[in-house]
């Protein structure tokens, strides 16, 4: 399959979809910054996990719209679910542990009217507490839970944490549009509950033809970490990758997003073919038939 983007209408609400579980304080602060901090009244929904502790009964009482599940679903099967309730253009999956502070939705829109057409997948930046290491995380520490998060010394210095846009667009929050959204099916059950499926769903957009993987350096949101995951028992996305594709994630990250890498310009081209391309590539063929 190979789509052929097309020109966007007038790009204006999102639809913006939450997954949660069991996790209601760092959902109503999720919710709360989308509903303080952006400039347009974008759609919320909300897939709730069990919900049993108080969440299902708050949603309702806020009026979301919103799926349910009685047991944990995973991220794969509840976005799905959740997106398809989704009235807008343009989709974005956020994480209930993540904060949007101030501008997040007006620099997404303005590089998607930038592009001019639906063949893209943008991320927002995360300011994490913790460094781990990801070149696209501006790192500083305004709290690890609800109760000791610095959300005023946050909007007071969020725009110093701003970084150049770069390449890679993979993690949360995601914007693509519906139309590609559902051309590929949206994220794929067999990485249920969710390890690597954010990998393979820029996989799926790369194989549908699309070139702009975008991540925006001043749309910020800040991100507890982990807040869910933590929680799972996880599946070996790596290797479900590897024999999917035919070849690590870590090889698609650098030579095909190359993520991390600043911007220069929208469209990624191909992956140079390089000596060192194609000794990785082989090495990487050998991991996934191991695999």
């Amino acid at each position: 399959m190979n789509l052929t983007p097309q020109p966007l209408s007038t790009p204006g609400l999102f639809s913006i979809i939450i997954p949660t579980w069991n996790n209601l304080a760092f959902l109503q602060l999720c919710v709360a910054s989308v509903r303080n901090n952006s400039a347009l009244s974008h759609e919320i929904i909300i897939h709730v996990n069990d919900g049993s502790e108080g969440t299902l009964d708050w949603v309702r009482a806020q009026g979301i719209k919103h799926t349910h599940s009685v047991h944990n679903m995973g991220i794969c099967l509840t976005v799905n679910e959740a997106a398809g309730l989704a009235q807008h253009e343009l989709i974005v999956y956020l994480n209930d542990d993540m904060y949007c502070c101030p501008q997040w939705d007006t620099r997404l829109l303005e590089r998607v009217r930038q592009i001019g057409h639906d063949g893209f997948m943008l991320s927002g930046t995360m300011i994490e507490p913790v460094d781990s290491g990801n070149r696209c995380v501006s790192v500083c520490d305004f709290g690890q839970d609800v109760k000791t998060f610095d959300e005023q010394r946050l909007l007071q210095t969020c725009d110093a944490l701003a970084k150049p846009d770069w390449y890679g667009a993979t993690w949360p929050p995601t914007v693509v549009h519906r139309r590609w959204w559902h051309a590929v099916g949206g994220f794929s059950s067999e990485f249920s509950p969710g390890m690597s499926s954010d990998n393979d769903f820029s996989m799926k957009m790369w194989a549908a033809g699309c070139r702009v993987f975008l991540g925006v350096g001043d749309s910020l949101v800040y991100h507890f970490r982990c807040k869910s995951t933590g929680r799972i028992v996880k599946n070996d996305g790596r290797s479900q990758f590897m024999r999917k594709w035919g070849m690590t994630s870590s090889l698609f990250d650098r030579f095909y997003l190359r993520r991390g890498d600043v911007a220069s310009q929208l469209t990624l081209a191909e992956p140079e073919q390089t000596p060192e391309f194609l000794r990785k590539r082989r090495l990487s063929r050998i991991k996934a038939w191991l695999a």
